[in-house]
């Protein structure tokens, strides 16, 4: 089997997924290659299975048409496209390969009880509109969309009336990491992301500076930036010095090892790397109950974990059970049994490999 992935990207998580996944892959023997920029992060473990593809803009024809010619060229039985323009790039080779995308996220301003399917909730703008409707037609001409999270499943076939049949649910991986749970109380909270509204951090400094949710000697650090920073600094100030924004960082997985636990109020998420990667580093987890992070942290962590998205007292709450939990490395040490079943990179590459003999196996 050969088998083409496609990226339109240089970094990013479906970048960092693709090295790993690609990677995992051809461990188990599989001839793979990766077509698109080169990957900010990991190329060296690609081993030279790359080759340079750009398609800048996805209305550029002629790039997105020699990217195609590059691909048919290596002649690969399964085409895997891993961001939303390498979709649409990818479509177009349907009729000669076997097609694949993966789904990672809808855009930002698609909010989470829209996302749900809840009545009246507000839907996103005309743009937005637009592009979901050219991800349903790319979603119908491809032969299988990879949805990490089965919420976003749902949301694909109710919102967007893709076939079911036409999804498949395999989850992302991270790379395996050292389990250090806490040792202690949690004191050493870490939130990472990019600095955007949806992320939420406005939310959990606003929870945090509620009297009484915050031990004295507890802190937050801050990775990532983005246009919020300046407001988020702001409010921060209202936590007398104990949160320190670091900026974008490339070493969150040993960051996350010199935390306790990680801290994620987005208002919308898919399935998020940075939770992955804190289950498997042992680390307990507070989020909001968006897209697939219910699912991710499973009994052991979603009990009492989880908050409604933009809910200050509520994210208040989580926070002071979290601070006052006695035993925070059980859950750790659960969480991160957990990530080593479902996010580690053999589990995925098993799991794709299955996907794409059925379809080889199928005409």
């Amino acid at each position: 089997m050969r088998v083409a992935y496609l990226l339109t990207q240089d970094s990013g998580g479906p970048v960092d997924v693709t090295v790993r996944l690609a990677r995992a892959v051809m461990e188990l023997g599989v001839e793979v290659r990766v077509f698109g920029p080169v990957p900010r992060r990991g190329v060296e473990e690609l081993g030279g299975c790359h080759e340079v593809v750009e398609v800048g803009d996805k209305v550029d024809v002629r790039a997105g048409r020699r990217a195609r010619a590059v691909v048919r060229g290596w002649r690969p039985d399964v085409v895997h496209a891993q961001d939303r323009r390498a979709g649409l790039v990818s479509a177009g080779l349907r009729l000669r390969h076997k097609v694949v995308q993966t789904y990672h996220g809808v855009p930002d301003d698609v909010g989470e009880e829209w996302f749900r399917g809840g009545k009246g909730a507000v839907g996103p703008s005309a743009y937005t509109r637009a592009v979901l409707a050219a991800d349903a037609v790319v979603a119908r001409a491809v032969h299988r969309t990879v949805v990490p999270a089965q919420a976003m499943g749902r949301f694909l076939a109710a919102r967007l009336k893709v076939p079911e049949a036409r999804l498949a649910h395999i989850d992302n991986c991270v790379e395996p990491a050292h389990v250090q749970p806490p040792v202690g109380p949690v004191r050493r909270l870490v939130f990472v992301g990019l600095l955007v509204e949806r992320k939420g951090l406005a939310t959990l400094l606003a929870a945090l500076a509620l009297p009484g949710v915050m031990p004295v000697d507890a802190t937050l650090t801050v990775v990532g930036d983005g246009p919020e920073r300046a407001k988020a600094e702001e409010l921060a100030r209202a936590l007398g010095g104990r949160v320190e924004f670091l900026g974008f960082r490339s070493d969150v997985p040993e960051l996350l090892r010199h935390h306790d636990a990680l801290v994620l109020p987005s208002t919308m998420e898919q399935q998020p790397l940075v939770v992955a990667e804190a289950m498997a580093a042992g680390k307990p987890v507070v989020a909001t109950d968006t897209g697939g992070v219910a699912d991710m942290l499973g009994c052991a962590g979603a009990d009492g974990a989880l908050a409604a998205p933009g809910d200050v007292d509520g994210l208040a709450d989580r926070l002071r059970a979290l601070f006052a939990e006695p035993d925070a490395a059980r859950i750790g040490l659960e969480l991160a049994e957990r990530a080593r079943e479902r996010f580690a990179p053999h589990v995925c590459a098993r799991r794709h490999l299955d996907l794409y003999r059925r379809l080889i196996d199928n005409p």
